[in-house]
This record gives structure tokens, sequence and C-alpha cells, in this order.
């Protein structure tokens, strides 16, 4: 018999929680997103670490969370998410190019380990109530 963990949090708890995650869930809130990542789902979402947002060029993440930005914000945060819960088991030895939220394609490649888009996957398949997430080493650009 296998035993599968649920965890009473949501994707954006489950971030919250961790505490890598503190720019991610900044942005997520100046861009309204807090009430459908925490809906019923499921989500797979790619998250991207503190790390990963300091990679960014200098003033990006400040200019992007400005109100006048928020469409901008949007925009890269739903290129982040797929409908549905995909674990890293499905993508494993495959190379696939499913659609985000958001509408954009996006390049994942199982081969060897898995890369989103030319992210890293460095963490696969943390479980939410409503989701997966897997932590990335950068931000995804549409």
């Amino acid at each position: 018999m296998q035993w599968i963990m649920v965890t009473k949090k949501d994707i954006v708890d489950t971030a919250i929680s961790n505490g890598s995650f503190t720019t991610l869930v900044a942005a997520v809130k100046a861009a309204g997103l807090v009430g459908t990542l925490k809906g019923k789902g499921p989500f797979t979402v790619f998250a991207p670490t503190d790390a990963a947002f300091a990679k960014l060029p200098k003033g990006t993440v400040a200019t992007l969370l400005k109100p006048e930005n928020k469409s901008k914000l949007v925009a890269i945060l739903t290129h982040h998410v797929l409908a549905g819960a995909v674990p890293s088991s499905a993508v494993v030895g495959k190379k696939l190019s499913p659609k985000t939220v958001n509408g954009t394609l996006l390049s994942v490649d199982g081969t060897m380990g898995v890369m989103v888009s030319g992210a890293k996957v460095v963490t696969a398949d943390v479980k939410a109530s409503n989701g997966i997430i897997h932590v990335i080493d950068k931000v995804l650009l549409p």
C-alpha cells in the first residue's frame, strides 16, 4: 500500500511557510492573484526562489511591483502556472511544451534532470492542497 501525504496548505500558504519565496509572494499579492492561487485548482506552479528574483537586473522587481505595472506582472506570474497538477514523474525522460494559464508555452525537458524554459527545477513535487510546486532557479519571462 502506498501512502500519499495530504497537506491542508494551499499553494500560497505553502510558499509563505517555506520562507524562500518572499519576493514571489509579494508579487502574487501585488498582481491580485492570491485568491486564484488559493482556489480549487489544481495548479502546477514553477516557483522562482528569492535568489532567482535577485538574478534579475537591479530595480526590475521594484518596478514590476508598482501598481501601474500590474498587467505586466500578471503576465509574468501566470507564465509560471499550469492548469492541472503535473508531477515530475510525468515529464521524466520527455520533452514537452505545455501551455501556461497565460496562454504561452513552456519548454520542459525532462531528459537530464528537469529544465523549464532554461530554469532548473531544484526541488520538485512540493505538494499543496490545490496542486504542486516545482522550485526553479530563475524567473521565466514570457
